[in-house]
């Protein structure tokens, strides 16, 4: 164990940590098959993803044809959801650098921590299908804390620091969800331009942006140095 700025490192899922683009977009479009909608090209996936998985089956209906009833959008969210808890980890893999960077941060004595929008038994899933679950100290997600608690409000990131056991914390993240949960809860934020953005990311307000997973110890490091002398 090093000295580090950072006791607890926490990361959004989807976009951030997994690229779980391509089995998002084959639940999507099993979905999008039973209300008879054409089907969203691969390309055009990422673009929808962000929020949970409502919120990206209402993109993908929106650009298939329009909104339908609330009652036909539950039922569909259902079978989506369905469908994707049994395919969840066919095609999902953490990101580049991913590896290496968890084992560089557990070196020096961080707890990492997975906060995510999605349901959080499907995290928990798709993280234990992966091997991910064991290095990890706490799995919060969109419904943990309940309704209206879900990023871009704070309280699961505040519950992060919580279950932690508190001490200096930083969020790693890839939409606007992400960037505005974190300034709400006053944690300094990490961007990846490699993730599934809702804008571009200078718009964002994140503190840093990164390209690569190797860049993200020394930007967290420099984001500590600044804040100490700010």
């Amino acid at each position: 164990m090093t000295d580090f700025p950072f006791a607890i490192v926490g990361f959004d899922l989807d976009g951030t940590l997994v690229d779980t683009h391509a089995d998002l977009g084959v639940a999507l479009n099993h979905a999008l098959r039973l209300a008879g909608r054409a089907e969203v090209p691969a390309g055009q996936v990422r673009d929808l993803i962000g929020g949970g998985a409502r919120q990206m089956l209402d993109r993908a209906l929106a650009i298939t044809g329009g909104p339908l009833p609330e009652a036909e959008v539950q039922s569909l969210h259902a079978d989506l959801v369905a469908f994707y808890r049994a395919n969840i980890a066919v095609h999902s893999r953490l990101f580049p650098g991913g590896e290496e960077m968890l084992a560089a941060l557990e070196a020096r004595g961080v707890r990492l921590a997975v906060v995510t929008n999605k349901l959080e038994s499907l995290a928990v899933r798709l993280l234990e299908e992966l091997g991910l679950a064991p290095r990890l100290a706490a799995i919060i997600g969109g419904d943990t804390l309940g309704p209206g608690r879900a990023k871009p409000a704070p309280d699961l990131l505040h519950e992060m620091v919580a279950r932690l056991g508190g001490g200096k914390a930083a969020y790693v993240g890839d939409t606007s969800f992400d960037t505005r949960a974190a300034q709400a809860a006053g944690l300094p934020c990490v961007a990846v331009r490699f993730g599934f953005a809702d804008a571009p990311l200078e718009s964002l307000g994140a503190d840093a942006v990164i390209d690569h997973f190797e860049e993200l110890l020394p930007a967290l490091e420099h984001l500590a140095a600044r804040r100490a002398l700010a």
